[in-house]
């Protein structure tokens, strides 16, 4: 959850039993992965870093300075991310890779992951848009022997309690901490997302077009619809070579003017009512047991 998910949100998701993850973007230096990492690991407990496999072709140095603070866990997705699970593994970290399809999802488990994540298309950010989470997740279960986590969609312990029954080994959870007082989120992102309900995200690549960022194009990103994106969502190719158009989005992402800039969240967005502290909302999830014990 490159953004909110920086080395505070990490530490305080661990501290309350998760296992909080840095999200490194695209355009973060290894010097900034080191500091955030340091953060997370703060208060003693595990953590992880998550990479994007398309940035690490085009500069190693997050991987780099991941392999020199090891985390407890990596998660390296979006593109060729085979020879970073190699490279990783052998040398003694434990690996996570976010898989949209079935044949990504074994792709990742051959390449030698240690968890395969079943992120269905109701999540926020970046990854693929072809199934949701629970006919992903069930497919994917009967897929790979490796551990199986979900993601999309999961923001309350019925949404947990429903993946856990469904045999997933645990929840990949990046919405519902959006609006954690420990997330880097900005105050006006934050009033977005609690005021958006279950039909207020859209997927597609307009703001990655827009900022000329070169994600894979089968990996759009859900966010908050806005003006914005209605203006140009059919309207790429023009978009990418707009240069007004894309100093108008930098322009208003400096404003937090979410007109026009993005907030990435999933269709859980819908289930956010109020800030809350991160231990909060995971004792919350935690009601799953609950749940799963009245079958």
């Amino acid at each position: 959850m490159a953004g909110p998910g920086e080395g505070r949100l990490a530490a305080a998701v661990s501290a309350a039993g998760g296992l909080g993850m840095v999200g490194v973007g695209a355009a973060r230096s290894p010097g900034w992965v080191r500091e955030q990492a340091e953060v997370a690991a703060a208060g003693g407990a595990p953590y992880g870093v998550g990479l994007m496999a398309w940035a690490l072709e085009r500069d190693a140095g997050q991987l780099d300075a991941v392999l020199e603070v090891r985390p407890d866990l990596v998660a390296v997705s979006f593109g060729g991310f085979e020879p970073y699970v190699d490279l990783l593994r052998a040398a003694g970290l434990r690996v996570a890779v976010q898989a949209g399809t079935v044949a990504e999802a074994l792709r990742a488990a051959r390449a030698g992951a240690d968890v395969v994540v079943a992120r269905g298309a109701e999540g926020g950010g970046h990854g693929r848009d072809a199934v949701g989470t629970l006919p992903l997740l069930q497919a994917v279960l009967d897929a790979v022997e490796v551990p199986v986590l979900a993601a999309g969609g999961i923001g309350t312990a019925r949404g947990l309690a429903a993946v856990l029954a469904a045999g997933a080994a645990g929840a990949w959870v990046g919405t519902a901490l959006l609006t954690t007082h420990e997330a880097a989120s900005t105050p006006a992102a934050r009033q977005r997302l609690l005021a958006a309900d279950e039909t207020a995200t859209a997927y597609g690549r307009v703001f990655d077009v827009a900022q000329r960022l070169a994600w894979p194009p089968e990996f759009g990103g859900r966010a908050l619809r806005n003006a914005y994106f209605d203006r140009w969502q059919h309207r790429l190719d023009e978009l990418a070579t707009d240069d007004a158009a894309a100093r108008e989005l930098t322009e208003a992402q400096a404003a937090q003017d979410h007109d026009t800039a993005y907030v990435y969240a999933g269709q859980g967005a819908g289930l956010l009512r109020e800030e809350r502290s991160v231990a909060e909302v995971l004792a919350d999830l935690a009601g799953a047991e609950a749940l799963l014990r009245r079958f």
